[in-house]
């Protein structure tokens, strides 16, 4: 048994022989793996397939050779002869006969054979119109690419024109009625933009037909800080841009501001002070500070000049162009060249600390001082022309729409008065606290109050329209644009409302203590506070929507433009600048074409600077409503808002 199995098991010769062969074989292919060649032709990726064609081309027999099958060529030829009724019938019979691999196979090569390309058979006119429904750019950038047709429609201007509508985008520079105004003076072309019509020639009459209520012009009645005139550039450009081109560059602007933006930050002086106003033109920065000096920027944030001539804090500015009105504790108004940083004039008058300042045009400035009296002064001649006398205490905030100017005092009443006739026209009563700010856009005044309200009057008749209840501190920030109204309070809250109904729309809580600084336009709502911190907010929705900048001491104020913004805040006991820029890349000729639009085109119905009209920061530390404080009480110690 044991030899039997021993036999049985025992390797054959030729079994040997082909075991050594095998082994042989194996050691070979291990040489040749070994190569740099083999090495090189394993790690090799295999030919990839060709890509499928768009569309899968149905089989054609009509090329078969004579020795396919014949049956096939027969019956292409008899479906060829046959009817429609004839066909449907056959091909309902075949397709009954198919499983569900076969069917499948049919449905790949009827499918793209049924789909048709609206954009090719219909005409133009009405592809256009179809296209006016889109409202995601990303839809149409995406269509762009389908074919050269779509393509062709997709970059019509209509589409991008009524996306930029869509996302309350301002229009281009040729839509604007100032646009086809050719004789600007050199002059006017220099000043900076703000929605006033206070430009134009003062009529009486005008004021007296504003005042009964009549229908202001929409372009009269636009607001500053959210309808950003657009510019016009001082060389006319041979090629206006696109609306494709310009929602391009207002889309990328909108997304830095969500997520990116540059910022370039940097100490503007050595010295203790607290910035008491920050103004942005397209031409300059100014910051205006309670130790007496005013620093002047370039829109980079680098330093040009620094205007000394004060003898106390500022407290009070506004620029308009090469031009630049000042006023403080020392109670002069002074009128400065910002290009060669000269003193042109200083205007005296007033008895007390010059608290607030507005230019009508650029040869009038209105001045609010503690002695309760408002001047408006000649720029030209250096002279006053009317003093202002009714206020029975300080005259805190004032605003100007046109030949009207409306000031709030610590007195808690406001008053309209009459810019050419220099007489008070109507006293609004019915807040119980002194009036900290206004906003006035010719339709409706608003006034905010220690008394924690805000009032909504009527300019033609005086009477009060509306009382808006829920901060629980000061309003110290106002700010109105159509029919929208966002305050700020000390509370540390920011209500957006509507002037339609008169009810909130957002309720934000904002900071933890009281918002210093408040603007917003068509999409966004930027706040700052003196708890550090700065806060973008988005105004449709009412949602954070970021916090632009890392957290100081406390943020004195915030201005911002389309692609810019400036902040001035205490950080580490040093003041700080802070600018941010939004501007979108210069990448492509479309970017090349519309590149810094804010800074080549002119507004002619704007010309003061945006952050002019906004309220005066509301940093003031509350005082006694007993007693109001004069100028030998230490103001530049008691810090607005600290």
């Amino acid at each position: 048994m044991d030899s039997d199995t021993d036999m049985v098991t025992a390797p054959t010769p030729t079994r040997r022989h082909s075991r050594r062969q095998l082994r042989q074989s194996r050691s070979k292919n291990l040489t040749l793996a070994a190569s740099p060649e083999a090495l090189n032709a394993s790690i090799r990726p295999p030919t990839p397939a060709p890509s499928p064609t768009p569309h899968q081309r149905a089989p054609d027999w009509s090329t078969a050779a004579e020795h396919e099958d014949s049956q096939i060529k027969s019956t292409r030829l008899l479906f060829r002869e046959m009817n429609r009724a004839e066909r449907l019938r056959l091909l309902g019979e075949l397709l009954n006969l198919c499983d569900n691999h076969e069917l499948s196979f049919v449905a790949e090569i009827v499918s793209p054979r049924l789909k048709k390309d609206p954009f090719m058979v219909l005409p133009t006119e009405m592809c256009l119109r179809i296209l006016e429904y889109i409202d995601d750019p990303r839809t149409l950038a995406r269509a762009s690419q389908v074919s050269h047709r779509w393509r062709d429609l997709v970059n019509d201007d209509r589409a991008w024109q009524l996306l930029c509508q869509k996302f309350s985008y301002r229009a281009l520079p040729r839509e604007d009625p100032a646009d086809a105004d050719d004789d600007v003076e050199e002059e006017d072309t220099r000043q900076p933009h703000w929605a006033h019509p206070s430009r134009r020639p003062r009529d009486d009459t005008k004021t007296k037909d504003k005042l009964k209520g009549a229908p202001a012009s929409p372009n009269t009645l636009r607001t500053r800080s959210l309808d950003r005139g657009v510019k016009r550039a001082k060389s006319r450009r041979k090629a206006t841009t696109t609306y494709r081109s310009h929602f391009k560059q207002r889309y990328m602007a909108e997304m830095a501001w969500r997520t990116g933006g540059h910022c370039d930050a940097r100490q503007i002086t050595p010295d203790q002070g607290v910035v008491t106003s920050l103004h942005l033109t397209n031409k300059y920065i100014v910051v205006a500070l309670d130790n007496a000096k005013i620093f002047v920027f370039d829109v980079n944030g680098h330093h040009q000049k620094t205007l000394q001539g004060h003898v106390m804090g500022v407290w009070a500015m506004v620029p308009w162009g090469d031009l630049l009105v000042s006023g403080g504790c020392d109670r002069d108004v002074r009128v400065w060249n910002l290009a060669t940083g000269t003193s042109q004039f200083v205007l005296r008058g007033h008895t007390s600390t010059v608290r607030c300042l507005k230019m009508s045009d650029a040869n009038t400035a209105i001045s609010g001082s503690r002695d309760t009296t408002l001047r408006i002064w000649d720029l030209r001649k250096g002279l006053c022309k009317h003093v202002l006398i009714g206020h029975q205490a300080s005259v805190r905030c004032l605003e100007i729409h046109g030949d009207i100017v409306v000031s709030g005092s610590y007195d808690t009443t406001a008053k309209i008065w009459s810019i050419s006739e220099g007489r008070c026209l109507r006293t609004l009563t019915g807040h119980f606290s002194q009036i900290y700010a206004i906003a006035f856009d010719g339709k409706k005044i608003a006034t905010g109050s220690l008394d924690t309200s805000v009032r909504i009057w009527d300019p033609t008749d005086g009477r009060c329209l509306h009382v808006l209840q829920g901060h629980t501190s000061l309003v110290g920030q106002l700010q109105m644009r159509e029919d929208i109204l966002v305050t700020g309070g000390s509370d540390g809250s920011v209500r957006v409302w509507s002037l339609k109904d008169y009810q909130v729309i957002h309720r934000l809580a904002a900071h933890d203590n009281s918002v210093t600084s408040l603007q917003f336009d068509n999409a966004r709502i930027v706040s700052g506070g003196s708890d550090g911190r700065v806060k973008i907010w988005d105004l449709k929705k009412g949602t954070l929507v970021r916090e632009l900048s890392t957290p100081a001491e406390s943020v004195w104020r915030v201005v911002f433009e389309e692609e810019k913004c400036v902040i001035m805040a205490n950080r580490a006991g040093r003041t700080i600048m802070e600018v941010w820029s939004f501007s979108p890349p210069d990448d492509d000729a479309d970017s090349r074409e519309t590149k810094s639009l804010s800074e080549n085109c002119i507004d002619y119905e704007d010309r003061r600077p945006l952050s002019a009209a906004l309220p005066s920061t509301s940093l003031e530390a509350i005082p006694n409503p007993d007693t109001d404080i004069t100028m030998e009480d230490a103001e530049s110690v008691v810090l607005p808002g600290l």
